[in-house]
């Protein structure tokens, strides 16, 4: 509703244009007929379907974060837990309920960003400047009409970016946009949003990066006994970012269905300031990305029972990393990713409240480096999806089965190998509401799913292990949720979600000792975690005295994510039954937003309780707690056509030292002024 209402006010706020342009009609005329050219409104359809809502950020709220990634913004978002190695362009990556990177899809634009190489999802490269909203579905979307490829993941996070919204009177929108602040930051970023007709639009958007990365922190070294062995303050070095992002996008729209095309390039070199251990207080690693991909999607229905949609995606990375430092090994390295991913999903209305879904995808990746003896590895994978959704009164379930189809292909000595697997994976979602008049639901779902090994873990040159089987993860949620909309004066609206899960890792795939030496390393699939946790999630629209308007948002994380791998296969009877690492059993958010007239105060808080940094569970690999506090005011006005919007930061209030990843130190309190205009 509300996105619909965002749609039509801005031609209910044109009416009075239009009255104001009949003033000078005479009194007969206004017994007469006017008749208006045809105004349409278009809004995104809700599914019926929908089984287990996404955790959503967008608008008002995404904006009241003050924060300009969407990594950043993911921790506001229950069971999630952010990777952080430091600075402006220092690599992010999310964990969805301890059950590893690797398991998270991430979808731009309703097509997943691939990583073959790695598997793991920079999500620090991508900026909010262009994104509409940001979507967190655990186990899996809730609509069936999905290619098989949006099944095919534990949990999955879609971004989406704007799509053009005009005023009758308009053809353009331009946005611009200057941040400033600590280490050295430099960011401008411009829109442009052209209207052709009333079915065709464009938008094109860039943004420039710079940043000195330096900031002072605090390094502090305690000996078991708790006295201290040293208490300094340095200055991190070797963690700037020279960064370019550039999208373009067309939109369209036909008789009952749209399409859309897309093209991202992101190039960017950064220094990579290493970790602060043995008093080395600089590291030279260098990196350099540049990344491409181009889509496109088209969906219609073609009757009231048959609908189509198709979607293509071809994407070129690049990545050179170069360590100069000798003392530890000397590497210059280069990497090539090619992909190329196409799908078609048949959606099919059998009966009243029951529909189903019929997806078929073909994805290819190749990986090229200029290593010795390097396997060139080329895979080719077909999915299958069969879905379908059933609803009757209060009652909704959704079920699908999953099948992938696998084949690598590699070179080495003995010639051309190839590698061929398939397997078969389910999930069952159930809501129920038990009063039609009221938004109380309750939930459940049960999922079964993989991650195929990356080409690192397979084929990397003295490390990887060409057996390695996929790695399971099992999930169970149970859970509720109630929304309601009041009348009084002060409480307009109350949104508390809570849920229950149980998640099961087996055939985890980790690093251990090759051979006697501890010095080389083989990938194995011996690891096994249990996760039992429960997520909670609240939200408020509360109306103050002297017309003020205040939007608060918590989320509390409780987590128990034991790492059962049985200590002979590793040689590591201490990490039996921990905590896998950097898994904290309590964490939480809050954000508040406070309006008043044409200015607003923006609070947020992250929580991460006391974790270890190995599933050695033992005083030395103890991490403690920490906290920020961030806080932001903004003053909005108009200057003729133009509408202004000022504010400005404080990060880390209180000043705070802490590390997410050990040995990375985080920034303390830095500043930010940022200028945006739109016209």
């Amino acid at each position: 509703m509300a996105s619909l209402l965002r749609k039509i006010l801005p031609f209910i706020a044109a009416l009075p244009l239009v009255a104001a342009a009949q003033t000078d009609v005479d009194d007969a005329a206004l017994d007469s007929v006017l008749q208006l050219s045809e105004v349409k409104v278009v809004a995104a359809r809700v599914p019926y379907s929908t089984v287990i809502p996404a955790q959503k950020l967008g608008g008002k709220a995404l904006e009241a974060l003050n924060v300009h990634s969407v990594a950043d913004a993911i921790r506001y978002f229950a069971g999630v837990q952010i990777k952080d190695y430091g600075g402006v362009g220092g690599v992010k990556t999310i964990d969805v309920r301890s059950m590893g990177t690797n398991h998270l899809g991430v979808f731009y634009d309703g097509i997943q960003l691939g990583n073959a190489q790695n598997g793991q999802i920079d999500l620090g490269k991508y900026s909010l400047d262009n994104i509409d909203r940001i979507e967190l579905y655990n186990g899996q979307k809730s609509d069936i009409f999905q290619p098989a490829r949006d099944f095919g993941s534990a949990g999955t996070v879609y971004i989406y970016t704007r799509t053009p919204q005009f005023t009758i009177d308009k053809r353009d929108n331009f946005r611009a946009i200057f941040r400033t602040g600590s280490f050295g930051v430099v960011n401008p970023s411009l829109l442009w949003e052209h209207r052709f007709n009333d079915r065709v639009s464009m938008s094109v958007n860039a943004e420039y990066t710079y940043a000195t990365g330096r900031y002072k922190f605090r390094y502090r070294k305690m000996f078991s006994d708790g006295t201290v062995a040293w208490d300094t303050t340095a200055t991190r070095r070797n963690g700037d970012i020279n960064a370019l992002r550039a999208e373009a996008a067309l939109f369209g729209r036909i008789d009952n269905g749209r399409w859309q095309w897309k093209a991202y390039f992101y190039n960017s070199e950064r220094g990579i300031p290493g970790a602060i251990v043995n008093n080395v207080w600089k590291n030279s690693q260098r990196q350099w990305d540049t990344n491409f991909f181009t889509q496109g999607l088209f969906r219609k229905d073609f009757s009231s029972v048959y609908s189509l949609q198709v979607k293509a995606k071809y994407a070129r990375d690049y990545m050179h990393y170069n360590n100069p430092d000798t003392t530890l090994m000397y590497i210059d390295n280069r990497f090539w990713q090619n992909e190329l991913y196409l799908t078609a999903a048949n959606r099919f209305k059998i009966l009243p409240g029951w529909e189903a879904n019929v997806a078929v995808d073909y994805q290819w990746n190749t990986l090229d480096a200029d290593l010795v003896n390097f396997a060139e590895p080329t895979r080719h994978t077909l999915l299958t999806a069969f879905a379908t959704a059933f609803q009757w009164q209060g009652f909704k379930a959704q079920a699908s089965v999953l099948g992938t189809f696998v084949s690598d292909r590699t070179v080495n000595a003995a010639g051309q190998q190839t590698n061929n697997r398939h397997y078969f994976t389910p999930a069952v979602f159930v809501s129920y509401q038990p009063v039609s008049s009221e938004l109380f639901f309750l939930r459940a779902f049960y999922k079964r799913i993989f991650r195929m090994p990356t080409f690192n873990d397979l084929y990397y040159t003295d490390i990887g292990n060409a057996n390695l089987r996929p790695e399971y993860a099992t999930q169970y949620n149970i859970g509720a949720q109630y929304d309601r909309e009041f009348d009084s004066s002060f409480l307009r609206s109350l949104g508390v979600s809570i849920d229950g899960y149980y998640n099961l890792v087996t055939d985890k795939i980790i690093a251990v000792p090759k051979g006697n030496g501890q010095y080389r390393w083989m990938m194995m699939n011996i690891g096994k975690v249990k996760i039992r946790g429960v997520d909670v999630a609240a939200n408020a629209v509360m109306a103050l005295p002297a017309d003020i308007s205040l939007r608060t948002r918590l989320t509390y994380t409780y987590q128990r994510a034991l790492d059962y791998t049985d200590p002979s296969d590793c040689g590591d009877g201490g990490s039996y039954k921990g905590m896998i690492p950097y898994i904290p059993q309590h964490s939480g958010s809050v954000a508040a937003s406070a309006l008043w007239r044409n200015t607003e105060i923006d609070y947020s808080f992250i929580y991460v309780g006391e974790r270890y940094h190995s599933s050695a569970n033992i005083p030395a690999n103890y991490e403690q707690p920490w906290y920020t506090h961030d806080l932001a005011a903004s003053y909005s006005f108009r200057l003729n056509r133009c509408a202004l919007r000022l504010t400005l930061e404080v990060n880390n209030l209180l000043d705070q030292h802490y590390d997410v990843i050990r040995n990375y130190p985080m920034p303390g309190r830095n500043y930010k002024a940022i200028v945006k205009f739109d016209f």
